[in-house]
């Protein structure tokens, strides 16, 4: 598999310098396309830490009670059904609260026991949610879509979140009417792949064959997984669509349930290669090994499925006219991380840096004054984007991220909380 290929860690920029705008600004210059990379930084398998659920009122809680598991959907499904009884959950900010809180967790499990290193919480660079992180490694490829990320350093901790202004969220939660029929495609899709237990079939209370149940976006089963890129050690979480057969408490019988319109020519096959950069990343990041596509016709039909394997996606692009390479991705990715780490300096752990990518330019990371701080953190009880309980958290435990900070400011910003 490429995305293992052992490599020595090569942290430099090499010939991509950082170029200082100006006070607290700083760019990365995008990535070149036509080489690939010589030392491509290895990906280390996912490994899952723990999953949780949210209920129908989207409340989290620690078990796997949205857990849905895999079937076929029936042949000729109509995606548009149910529609108008869609409990559409608002598009909100990307917060980290939950995974935090799911992190925060895992380590509470391990205290107490053996002094060893099994038992104590590994080191991390990166916190982040999964679609985060694809937008980050997919952005060599990215041709349109430019995105902002809020980004805090607590030592050597690294927290990202999308940074989505009031204008955004309007746009995404105010869709044009086709879009939103469109984007409930895919939910339908799940609905029909889907059953609350291992080989049944459809939801008894409806009709229509093959239906798992109408569709409520407040409802979502996550798993939070531990990773290396390079010498980075990575948490991230993000929602899982089913398993297939039973549970086993890991990630190997994952499935990602996607939707794409049928291919009826070679236009529409190249379409439809671009599209698998996404899916492959998205997958391989969580450690998702299959991906179950629905192709559709424009009015909504199901016309066939096909599954993939994740680790085989690469190959099916590759040599092909405008083909992605994900060892570009992978390097650029450890490229960004490295630039954050060489820029982003903070005396209090309270600074955040605005991190904006340009298609084609490349990336740009600034500081935030005390009125760009204050907009993050949006009136609640935050530190920065970090929720408040998760500072104290941290501040009360000098053994863990804040080490590097020293136990003086430590002591300081103790008697300074609230």
């Amino acid at each position: 598999m490429a995305e293992k290929r052992k490599a020595d860690h090569d942290a430099d920029l090499e010939d991509r310098p950082l170029v200082r705008k100006r006070l607290s600004s700083f760019t990365l210059q995008y990535p070149s396309l036509s080489h690939a990379p010589t030392k491509p930084p290895p990906f280390q398998q996912p490994t899952q830490l723990l999953t949780f659920s949210y209920t129908p009122d989207h409340v989290l809680e620690f078990n796997d009670s949205a857990l849905r598991y895999f079937v076929d959907p029936p042949f000729g499904a109509d995606l548009g059904f149910g529609y108008d009884r869609w409990i559409k959950r608002p598009d909100e900010r990307g917060r980290l609260d939950a995974l935090l809180m799911a992190w925060s967790k895992f380590k509470k499990s391990l205290q107490g026991g053996p002094l060893s290193s099994q038992s104590k919480p590994p080191d991390i660079s990166v916190m982040s949610w999964r679609g985060v992180m694809t937008k980050v490694l997919i952005a060599p490829y990215e041709e349109r879509e430019g995105w902002e990320l809020n980004v805090m350093r607590l030592g050597e901790t690294f927290y990202f979140e999308e940074h989505l202004t009031d204008a955004k969220l309007r746009e995404k939660n105010d869709m044009e009417p086709r879009q939103r029929l469109q984007s409930y495609y895919g939910y339908a899709f799940e609905s029909y792949c889907t059953a609350p237990a291992p080989g049944h079939q459809g939801n008894a209370t409806s009709n229509v064959r093959g239906w798992g149940g109408d569709v409520n976006t407040n409802v979502q089963w996550c798993s939070v997984v531990k990773t290396k890129l390079g010498n980075r050690r990575i948490v991230m979480g993000g929602e899982v669509d089913c398993v297939r057969g039973k549970y086993s408490g890991n990630t190997d019988n994952f499935v990602e349930l996607k939707t794409s319109l049928s291919i009826r020519g070679l236009s529409d096959e190249r379409r439809f290669e671009k599209k698998l950069l996404k899916f492959y990343i998205q997958s391989f990041l969580l450690g998702v090994p299959e991906i179950v596509v629905g192709f559709r016709k424009p009015s909504g039909q199901l016309t066939t499925t096909q599954s993939f394997q994740t680790v085989q996606i690469p190959r099916n692009v590759r040599g092909k006219p405008g083909a992605w390479d994900p060892l570009i991705c992978l390097d650029w990715g450890d490229r960004f991380f490295s630039f954050l780490h060489n820029t982003v300096r903070t005396n209090t752990g309270k600074d955040v840096w605005r991190v904006t990518f340009t298609p084609k330019v490349g990336i740009t990371a600034t500081m935030l004054d005390e009125a760009g701080v204050e907009e993050v953190v949006g009136g609640d009880d935050r530190v920065g984007f970090l929720p408040r309980w998760y500072w104290d958290e941290i501040a009360a435990c000098p053994h863990d991220q804040w080490r590097s900070l020293g136990m003086a400011y430590l002591e300081a910003e103790k008697g300074h909380m609230v």
